[in-house]
């Protein structure tokens, strides 16, 4: 299913805009997706190392990263291979969703995951002091000031996620294979509208994280950031697509046929 039925597709979503063919060039594309990618990577590290600040902890972080970093701790991962392995599996979900192997797609997803798992590393390792030349790392929180903050900070995590999905499905290069799953299944399955296939699309990373529980017999990496997650983030991204580059459609969407 191509945007050439752009009329069924926005059907109770009429905020969605959508085009079968590319609109901006393609240096502008890779501009946006860049900017997407750093924005992303930074959210996700933020919801990570604000829960971890906390004792007890009682934050989490974004959905999917909780899930993927539960997941790396059962199998002694760290975050770059947690991140990159759990999101070749989903590539694959998303093959049996469109009905058939694109093997361009699964190589996009994977040239996203790559740097994405990258800087996750690098911002992990920025936000725990490791550069300290740049930034000597976040504190441990030992207030109630600096506990609020660290919320704020973890909410705000989860809304760069959020204005970070927004920009590269629009964009619509090459998707995290988790945000190409909730592209089908919000074009595919229900009819343009983000809350629901975002909510939709966490139906995989609870599998994992209950995989994690049963190894590790351990419930990390959930919380109240993760309840926000849950809640708000497919909201927070239909939000975006009107507000945030409001002229930047979504371009060349395929769902499949």
């Amino acid at each position: 299913m191509k945007a050439e039925a752009v009329s069924n597709l926005n059907e109770g979503a009429p905020d969605v805009a959508l085009t079968g063919q590319r609109t901006i060039s393609m240096s502008k594309a890779i501009a946006y997706f860049a900017l997407s990618l750093v924005i992303n990577s930074a959210g996700n590290v933020l919801t990570l190392v604000t829960s971890a600040k906390i004792h007890p902890s009682f934050l989490g972080a974004a959905y999917w990263s909780a899930a993927e970093a539960n997941l790396g701790t059962a199998f002694h991962w760290n975050l770059f291979w947690a991140f990159l392995i759990m999101g070749f599996l989903t590539a694959v979900l998303n093959a049996v969703l469109i009905h058939h192997w694109d093997w361009k797609r699964i190589a996009g997803n994977m040239v996203f995951m790559v740097p994405f798992s990258a800087l996750i590393q690098v911002f992990e390792d920025f936000f725990d002091g490791k550069y300290p030349a740049l930034f000597a790392g976040l504190p441990d929180a030992r207030s109630t000031g600096m506990v609020i903050f660290y919320i704020a900070l973890n909410f705000l995590g989860v809304a760069f996620i959020a204005v970070a999905i927004s920009i590269y499905q629009r964009v619509n290069l090459v998707l995290h294979p988790a945000d190409d799953l909730m592209q089908i299944l919000r074009f595919r399955y229900f009819k343009g509208q983000a809350a629901k296939a975002m909510w939709a699309s966490y139906i995989p990373p609870t599998i994992m994280a209950i995989i994690a529980i049963i190894i590790t017999r351990q419930f990390t990496n959930f919380g109240l950031g993760t309840v926000f997650a849950f809640l708000a983030q497919g909201g927070i991204t239909g939000v975006a697509d009107r507000v945030i580059f409001p002229k930047l459609k979504h371009q060349a969407v395929d769902v499949g046929k």
